[in-house]
């Protein structure tokens, strides 16, 4: 019960990383607002309600965020999880790609830091998780707008941790490596595989464990933490 009577919202929960992260939040004893575009493919269990959020459209944020605070009275956790995961270079990436990358990956951790942080004012404490990348440190060829939108996650993360330590907020960031996901799955194989040949694991990460590297930081155990790079990634940047 390492996350009890606290109140998380997760985005892009319905699957991969993001419903590892549900399920085991509230296993550990949290009340959790799935904010999501679709429904989910398998029901969610006891203490977890879905919201319909487009992670882009600031009046979807103000909405779940007012909704979580008429019911909830507070949010103490916020996972910046939904994104997206384009490989195009940047002279075949079309301006259309880009715009939506960066409004999904980039735009969405910045509306729910914006409209989430005045909420955990309040009660002077909260804890953010923003889904970066192994690719918002370090290049690959491809993958333009994916890599700038990662990059800017792991930056402005820091910058919230600064901004708001004041506060009583922590805000640090997660950088998975290939994970075994339906985003990750729909990429080619022959693209995967040449990943998972330079993971040192010589795998591809399962979701429970990016997962509970995002438990250890939402928790008061990381009490400590804040403005971190958490890589989980099977030893890829030790090389």
């Amino acid at each position: 019960m390492r996350l009890e009577n606290k109140v998380a919202l997760i985005t892009g929960g319905n699957q991969g990383i993001g419903r590892a992260v549900v399920d085991l939040f509230a296993k550990e004893g949290a009340k959790v607002v799935v904010g999501d575009l679709a429904e989910p493919k398998e029901k969610f269990g006891a203490n977890i309600e879905s919201m319909r959020l487009d992670v882009t459209k600031e009046s979807d944020w103000q909405k779940i965020v007012k909704d979580i605070e008429e019911k909830y009275g507070r949010i103490d956790i916020l996972v910046n999880n939904a994104g997206i995961l384009t490989y195009e270079p940047i002279t075949e990436c079309s301006l259309e790609s880009w715009n939506r990358t960066i409004a999904v990956n980039q735009t969405g951790p910045f509306l729910g830091m914006k409209h989430v942080i005045p909420v955990m004012q309040k009660n002077r404490k909260g804890a953010i998780v923003n889904i970066s990348s192994i690719w918002g440190t370090i290049g690959a060829p491809g993958a333009a707008a994916y890599h700038a939108s990662k990059g800017a996650v792991r930056t402005m993360t820091k910058n919230a941790a600064l901004t708001y330590v004041g506060d009583g907020i922590r805000a640090n960031s997660v950088h998975p490596g290939i994970t075994h996901t339906p985003m990750v799955d729909a990429q080619s194989e022959e693209l995967n595989n040449l990943v998972v040949s330079g993971t040192p694991m010589k795998r591809m990460g399962k979701p429970i464990e990016l997962a509970y590297a995002i438990l250890y930081l939402a928790s008061d155990e990381a009490s400590y933490t804040t403005g971190a790079e958490l890589y989980v990634d099977g030893g890829f940047l030790a090389i």
